[in-house]
């Protein structure tokens, strides 16, 4: 197969989430992946790996620790999901996406190996889209002899495809109601599903939590003698300020006395909390030998990239893409517009998925918007932006309903004032899309 075809077939095997009523009958287990990765060799043991869950957090906690490690000289890797524009943003070594044709030989190799084990009976039902990512990231960093792996949980934890891995070191970030359908309605449920990636003896890093969800994730760390390094039990925060959105800290390790001066290229003061987890996260590795100099720390930290979470694409307007698809991201999006954009008028283009709480997401934010512009992603879990202005739209001052979502887009840009700000949120499908439609929009405007 060549690339294109490569990535049709995956996606004929259906999306992680294609709609909350799969739940029941989808096979959530870890035999597919535990069987095709002991039929690949186990490349998920040919390198030490760090695996991060939670509700929110995770994405930009796994892209700090990767980059802490790439500036420390570490040859790395990075499985990620979901992708914003294209799948291979999902496998990265050194911070580069695989390339098509590494993608295509790889998905290959994986192909015949599946249709080996199904001919042999050995495979009860094909390997999931997300099963065959995971098997092809876990692949493709042995074969690239990485020094060093950082995974992100796709959904939960428990029965996550990547929870067949052995890491040195575990990290559960902020957990909230997200996916209630498949990891329960209580956030003690939730909590246990997340705590799933806990292994025998391994250290975690542990964010700071609701006391429900961090009563469940200690008992489970107490029954498999898991250290617990807690940041804000470990850390003080000696002096912060924020420029231009971004948080700058000095940070204290209260028990050496060693000082960390971060300062996340990433907007939010919610990303310092990111960080921390994976500045401690490094230094649990540290502790089990491996060189990451304060500086490589201080360095990795400030270079992050992570595109989608309030990623900056212009000023005047200000075009901010953000997607909060959930209450607890939404909270944070709100704290954003609160403390910099106090007294401006912003314009929100909304969408959202029908497995999301959007009137709680829409009575956060909605408050802070001048105005409401309610759009459809390209997928079929959309709400639509008629449905959408039916659900939430006596939380919004003025709203208008403009399906295409690139049109939604361009009238915000036209009508917005260069002092205002455009606000693109709500599902990581839409901010996908319209990330893709300004890129190609800019290259169109230099010809």
């Amino acid at each position: 197969m060549n690339y294109e075809a490569s990535v049709r077939y995956l996606l004929s095997l259906g999306r992680e989430l294609a709609a909350p009523t799969q739940a029941a009958a989808a096979k959530f287990d870890l035999e597919n992946i535990t069987i095709l990765a002991e039929r690949l060799g186990r490349p998920d043991r040919a390198y030490p790996s760090a695996h991060i869950a939670g509700t929110n957090g995770k994405g930009s906690t796994a892209a700090f620790l990767e980059s802490v490690l790439r500036h420390a000289g570490f040859r790395t890797g990075l499985n990620t999901s979901p992708h914003l524009e294209k799948i291979n943003e999902r496998i990265r070594i050194n911070g580069e996406e695989i390339s098509d044709q590494a993608f295509t030989e790889t998905f290959t190799r994986l192909h015949e190996r599946i249709e080996e084990l199904l001919a042999a009976g050995k495979l009860r039902a094909h390997p999931t889209y997300f099963e065959c990512v995971t098997a092809m990231a876990f692949e493709y960093f042995a074969r690239e002899r990485v020094d060093f792996a950082v995974f992100e949980v796709g959904l939960g934890g428990r029965l996550d495809a990547t929870n067949i891995l052995s890491p040195l070191v575990t990290i559960i970030t902020r957990i909230d109601f997200d996916h209630e359908n498949f990891l329960g309605h209580s956030l003690a449920e939730i909590a246990s599903e997340k705590a799933g990636i806990l292994k025998p003896g391994v250290p975690f890093v542990l964010s700071e939590q609701r006391p429900e969800a961090r009563q469940v994730v200690l008992a489970r760390a107490q029954s498999l003698g898991c250290p617990v390094i807690e940041p804000a039990q470990i850390f003080r925060v000696n002096q912060e300020s924020m420029q231009t959105g971004r948080v700058h800290a000095r940070v204290v390790e209260t028990d050496s006395g060693k000082i960390f001066e971060l300062a996340p290229n990433l907007p939010g003061r919610f990303q310092l909390e990111n960080a921390l987890n994976a500045v401690a996260a490094a230094q649990l590795l540290q502790d089990r030998g491996f060189q990451i100099p304060s500086d490589a720390i201080a360095q990795g930290i400030a270079n992050t990239v992570w595109p989608g979470r309030l990623e900056k694409l212009q000023s005047a307007p200000d075009v901010y893409l953000d997607g909060a698809h959930n209450p607890s991201a939404a909270r944070e999006l709100a704290h954003f517009l609160e403390q910099n954009f106090a007294g401006r008028k912003i314009w929100l283009i909304y969408a959202a998925l029908r497995d999301k709480a959007v009137d709680e997401v829409a009575g956060l934010l909605f408050p802070f918007a001048a105005e409401v512009i309610f759009t459809t992603p390209r997928t079929s879990r959309a709400v639509s932006a008629a449905q959408l202005a039916e659900i939430a739209g006596h939380h919004a001052a003025r709203f208008s309903i403009i399906p295409d979502a690139e049109r939604a887009f361009e009238f915000a840009l036209a009508e917005a004032a260069p002092e205002d700000a455009i606000f693109v949120t709500g599902s990581l499908y839409l901010v996908g899309q319209l990330r893709h439609y300004w890129k190609h929009r800019a290259q169109v405007a230099t010809r």
